[in-house]
């Protein structure tokens, strides 16, 4: 078996050049990779080429076969595995010690599945996905959390390394899902918990700008009072870069994992059951905190800075 780490200018494919697959292929060529290319949006995959100098064979089959690694950033498992194991699929080019390195958010489960079938054909896998949203792709300071084996795991050290600044090895392949899916829970129940506090704060007569500056100088500070209320929510901006579509997707995910090992979880539960209630209030297509709009429809409130 291949043992040698992947390393500039090897052929890197990249499946999936939505608002973080595009930032993250663009660091992976500043480093010396040479990108394959594959989107469904023609758009987005021209926008990758001309911002990457990557080239797009045209078929999943194609980049397999030209590529050592490939890496899917897609919305699900569901899509990752069509493109791995559909008819001219990545599966159909990769060849035996090639790997398959999954940064998408997808269910553990699936990820163990399709794992399976593909070392079955001789090609390794690693889920890979990351935390830190646009703003840190395009740094490259990602967080990245990857399952899979140690082995695998060091060949493809200095891709990972070209996109993020923090790699964690969490174990075997699926755990980098489960943990990305755990940690996103903890994220949104903190965004709901600031939210509920924000607006009550605000009904109370508080001025929310400063409500939220005293969370970040006290104990109830989290990820979104330090880094979305201000920015995105006060704003009205509403624009972060990751969609609420995709965090109830990442919330449901995460209430499997904590279901499938008998965890108690009442509030994962609870937590599932307000996002999807808001989502189905406000409709697809939003960013993740827009949430608090419905909240704000609840109470009849707007909070914005003053």
């Amino acid at each position: 078996m291949n043992s040698s780490a992947i390393v500039p200018p090897a052929r890197i494919g990249f499946v999936g050049l939505g608002r973080m697959g595009q930032p993250m292929a663009r660091r992976l060529s500043a480093a010396g990779y040479r990108i394959l290319a594959h989107d469904l949006d023609p758009e987005a995959l021209r926008r990758a080429c001309e911002t990457t100098g990557a080239r797009a064979p045209g078929s999943l089959r194609a980049i397999g076969e030209g590529c050592e690694a490939v890496i899917t950033m897609l919305p699900d498992g569901g899509a990752v595995r069509s493109a791995a194991l559909g008819r001219d699929g990545l599966l159909a080019g990769l060849s035996e010690g090639s790997i398959l390195i999954d940064m998408s958010s997808s269910s553990p489960v699936g990820t163990r599945d399709l794992g399976a079938q593909l070392a079955a054909r001789g090609v390794e896998m690693l889920d890979a996905p990351v935390s830190g949203g646009v703003r840190r792709a395009e740094d490259a300071t990602l967080s990245i959390m990857v399952g899979g084996e140690a082995r695998s795991v060091a060949r493809c050290r200095p891709v990972l390394e070209a996109m993020g600044r923090e790699i964690f090895l969490t174990g075997p392949l699926g755990s980098g899902h489960a943990m990305k899916a755990l940690n996103n829970y903890v994220s949104a129940a903190g965004l709901l918990a600031a939210a509920e506090a924000v607006l009550a704060a605000a009904r109370f007569g508080l001025d929310p700008g400063k409500v939220v500056d005293v969370l970040n100088a006290s104990t109830g500070m989290n990820n979104s009072t330090l880094n979305k209320f201000h920015r995105f929510i006060l704003s009205r901006s509403f624009d972060s870069g990751f969609s609420l579509d995709l965090m109830v997707k990442d919330l449901k995910t995460a209430l499997e994992v904590a279901r499938s090992t008998g965890s108690p979880a009442p509030f994962a539960e609870a937590c599932v059951e307000a996002w999807t209630e808001a989502q189905a209030a406000l409709g697809p297509g939003l960013d993740h905190t827009a949430v608090v709009r419905h909240w704000e429809s609840l109470a009849g409130t707007e909070i914005s800075k003053k």
